[in-house]
């Protein structure tokens, strides 16, 4: 005879990560035109950024673009989407059940960060991709550059869901959008940071963008070595960042 005996309580933290990541996956496929957007846009970028019509760069112009809209593809999804997202589900109470189970902040926003990160592998490929029908000539070790865009998804994620866990929804949208354009001007990705005064750019390194674009600059385009200093940095800026959205998000 078999006897039942009930085990009530939370599942483990690896298997509630694991669950929490592959919802929040299917709701951002389930959103076709947002990705469809996050796919297409950066390609369209690509194209129109990589036109000698702006400003003049040192060396064929495709192998600096390939690296910086990586980058602007990773603060995009990572922080801009995944913060105005986050943002309108406190708003609309999406979240507010989800307070009241034994789901964690730090899981319900590791998931959110982990599920951009697998929409951002097909968008790298699509990326390079295309990069590589444009002419790009790619150098440097590409797992150099596969740990910085990791750590640029998690230092960009951890402020994305900060901006979005303590501030209404429109405030969110409007600040997003803001500082957004203030990292793609001021961070080397738009603009490279030599075109700076050198007393400017020095301080420009240290922001998320200019360290995830100079990385990328220094190991696609120049072929260098293990990224150290960018790396440290974008590390330090999600150290800070997920367990601060961690601490003070707010389910509504």
């Amino acid at each position: 005879m078999t006897t039942f005996t009930p085990a009530p309580g939370a599942a483990g933290t690896g298997r509630m990560l694991a669950a929490q990541t592959r919802m929040e996956f299917k709701l951002l496929l389930r959103n076709g035109e947002q990705v469809g957007l996050t796919l297409v846009i950066p390609l369209l970028l690509e194209f129109f950024f990589n036109l000698p019509m702006l400003y003049s760069l040192d060396g064929r112009r495709i192998d600096f673009m390939v690296p910086s809209i990586l980058a602007l593809a990773v603060m995009s999804a990572s922080f801009t989407g995944l913060a105005i997202g986050t943002g309108f589900e406190r708003k609309y109470a999406v979240l507010k059940r989800l307070g009241a189970t034994a789901l964690p902040r730090q899981v319900l926003l590791l998931g959110k960060t982990c599920a951009v990160l697998i929409l951002q592998v097909f968008q790298a490929a699509l990326i390079c991709g295309f990069g590589l029908v444009l002419g790009w000539h790619p150098a440097g070790n590409p797992i150099w550059a596969g740990l910085l865009l990791i750590a640029g998804t998690l230092a960009f994620g951890g402020l994305g869901l900060l901006l979005a866990g303590t501030v209404r929804a429109e405030v969110t949208l409007a600040a997003a959008n803001l500082i957004w354009l203030v990292l793609l001007f001021g961070g080397g990705i738009a603009i490279p940071l030599s075109r700076y005064p050198a007393a400017a750019a020095d301080l420009l390194r240290f922001l998320p963008s200019a360290a995830l674009s100079d990385g990328l600059h220094q190991v696609l385009q120049h072929g260098g070595g293990f990224p150290v200093r960018d790396l440290l940095t974008l590390l330090v800026w999600a150290g800070l960042a997920l367990p601060a959205a961690a601490r003070w998000f707010r389910w509504e």
